[in-house]
C-alpha cells in the first residue's frame, strides 16, 4: 500500500501555512489570494466529502470572510472559516478533526495514519476511532485527487501491511458500527441494506376464500345452491385459509445519540417497504425525539437517499432531546387505533435514556404492548458487553417488551427477521432482567 505524503509549505503550493501573509505583491498582506485561497477552495471540498453541507457558496463565504478577518493567529483563521462552513452542532467534530488534519498537524496526521491502514494491532494498541476522525481522513486521505497527488513532487512512503490476520473488507462493514462508518462506508451499507428482507410467517386468520380444493365447506354457498336447485346436492363448495399480511410499525428514536442508527434503520424499511412482493401488507414510520413525527409518506420515496433527507426535513427535532414516554403517549392516542388494531408487529429503537417522566413512559408503554402482537425493542447499548440496565428509563422499558436486541450495525440486522418471526425468542431481554432483578443493577 502506497500513501503519498501531503506536500510541505514551499512544495506545490497546495498547501500553505494560514498563519503567515501571502507574499504576492498584487493584494493586501491579508488578502487570501492564489495559494491560501485554493487551499480554501479544497478545504471545502474535504468538508463535502466529510459529510457537512458545504457548497461552492459556503467556500466563497470564507475566502471573502478571511480576506475581513485576516489570519493572524490559527485560532482566528479556524473560527472564521468555522462561522464559513459549520451550521449544525454535529459537524464541530468533523470540521475541528479536517482542520487539524488539512492545514498542519503531523502528530495527528501519523495518528490518522495509523487509523486508516489495514495493519493487525494487538489489543493493547488497539484504539476506538472517532466518527469525526474517520470522516476527516476519510476525506483527505482515501479521497485524495491522484493528479494532485502525482503532481507534488514528494517522496511516497512504503507501508509494509500484514494482511494475513484481516478480514475482508465486506465482511468488516457487516461487523463496522454505524456511529463508526465514514461517508463512504455509510453509502456502501445503505446499498448493503437495501439487499436485506426480512420476512414473517403470517399470522393465523379465520379468514377464508373460495378454492375448489379447499379443506373447509363453505357452508352459506352450500345452502343458497340447495335453495336455488330445490334441495338436490351437485357438489359442495369449499374454502381455503386466506393469509393475511401483518402491518409493520417503526418507532425511530432521533435524538443526538441515536441519529446515526435510526438512518440506517429507516434505510432498512425503505427497503422492506419498497418491495411489492414482500411480506408485509404496509409499513408505517415515525421519528420521535421531543415530539412524534409521521415519516410514512416520505419513505415511499423510490430513492432511498431522497426519502431519507425527506424525513429529516420533515422532522424538526432531529438529534435533540428525548422524551419517550411524550411520544408513545402521542403515539397511542392519534395512531394506536387505526395501525394496531389487526395485529401489528412493532419496532422501538431507542436507546431508553428518558429525558421527562418516569411515570408517563411506564403508563404508555403497557398501553402500547397490550396494542400490538410483537413489541421488538432495538438499543444500540447492545453493543458493548458490559451494559446494564442502569437507566432509569431502560430499567422501565425492559420488562415490557417482547424481545431486545441490538441494531448497531448490518449483521445485527440480518437476524431482525428471526426475532421478530419467533415467538419464543426474546434475545437479551431474560439477561438483562435477571440482572436488574437480582441487584446488580442500580
Amino acid at each position: 500500500m502506497r500513501v503519498p505524503t501531503l506536500p510541505s509549505d514551499t512544495g506545490d503550493g497546495r498547501h500553505a501555512d494560514p498563519s503567515r501573509p501571502s507574499s504576492r505583491d498584487d493584494g493586501p498582506a491579508d488578502t487570501p489570494v492564489g495559494k491560501l485561497a485554493d487551499n480554501i477552495v479544497y478545504f471545502g471540498r474535504a468538508l463535502r466529502r466529510a459529510g457537512l453541507p458545504v457548497g461552492p457558496g459556503h467556500t466563497a463565504d470564507a475566502v471573502r470572510a478571511v480576506s475581513v478577518a485576516g489570519f493572524h493567529s490559527r485560532d482566528d483563521f479556524f473560527w472564521t472559516l468555522h462561522a464559513c462552513f459549520v451550521s449544525r452542532a454535529e459537524h464541530r467534530q468533523v470540521f475541528a478533526q479536517a482542520f487539524r488534519l488539512f492545514w498542519r498537524d503531523p502528530k495527528f496526521l501519523e495518528r490518522m495514519m495509523a487509523l486508516l491502514s489495514p495493519m493487525t494491532r494487538t489489543p493493547a494498541d488497539e484504539r476506538r476511532s472517532d466518527p469525526g476522525e474517520r470522516r476527516a481522513a476519510g476525506a483527505l486521505l482515501d479521497r485524495q485527487d491522484p493528479v494532485e497527488a502525482q503532481g507534488t513532487g514528494e517522496e511516497e512512503i512504503e507501508l509494509s501491511v500484514d494482511a494475513s490476520a484481516t478480514a475482508s473488507y465486506r465482511e468488516r462493514l457487516r461487523t463496522l458500527d454505524f456511529a463508526q462508518m465514514s461517508a463512504d462506508e455509510m453509502a456502501q451499507a445503505k446499498r448493503a441494506i437495501a439487499q436485506l428482507t426480512l420476512p414473517i410467517e403470517p399470522p393465523p386468520s379465520r379468514r377464508r376464500s373460495a378454492s375448489p380444493t379447499g379443506r373447509f365447506l363453505d357452508r352459506r354457498r352450500t345452502l343458497r345452491r340447495l335453495t336455488r336447485l330445490g334441495g338436490e346436492i351437485t357438489d359442495l363448495p369449499r374454502q381455503t385459509a386466506s393469509p393475511r399480511r401483518p402491518v409493520l410499525i417503526a418507532l425511530c428514536d432521533v435524538s443526538g445519540s441515536m441519529s446515526a442508527y435510526s438512518r440506517m434503520l429507516l434505510a432498512f424499511l425503505h427497503a422492506v417497504s419498497a418491495r411489492a412482493d414482500g411480506d408485509w401488507s404496509r409499513c408505517h414510520a415515525f421519528t420521535f425525539g421531543t415530539r412524534l413525527t409521521n415519516i410514512t409518506r416520505q419513505l415511499r420515496i423510490s430513492d432511498v437517499d431522497a426519502a431519507l433527507a425527506a424525513s429529516g426535513a420533515e422532522t424538526d427535532d432531529w438529534e435533540g432531546g428525548t422524551r419517550i414516554g411524550d411520544c408513545l403517549r402521542s403515539f397511542n392516542r392519534e395512531w394506536s387505533r387505526r395501525l394496531t388494531g389487526s395485529g401489528a408487529y412493532l419496532l422501538l429503537v431507542t436507546d431508553g435514556l428518558e429525558g421527562g417522566c418516569i411515570d408517563h413512559l411506564s403508563r404508555e408503554i403497557k398501553h402500547l404492548q397490550r396494542a400490538v402482537r410483537r413489541l421488538v425493542w432495538i438499543n444500540p447499548l447492545l453493543r458493548w458487553d458490559g451494559f446494564a440496565p442502569r437507566a432509569r428509563g431502560v430499567a422501565t422499558l425492559l420488562p415490557h417488551v417482547d424481545c431486545l436486541r441490538s441494531g448497531h450495525n448490518i449483521t445485527s440486522l440480518e437476524g431482525l427477521a428471526q426475532a421478530i418471526s419467533t415467538t419464543g425468542g426474546d434475545g437479551e431481554k431474560c439477561r438483562l432482567l435477571r440482572s436488574l432483578t437480582s441487584g446488580s443493577a442500580p
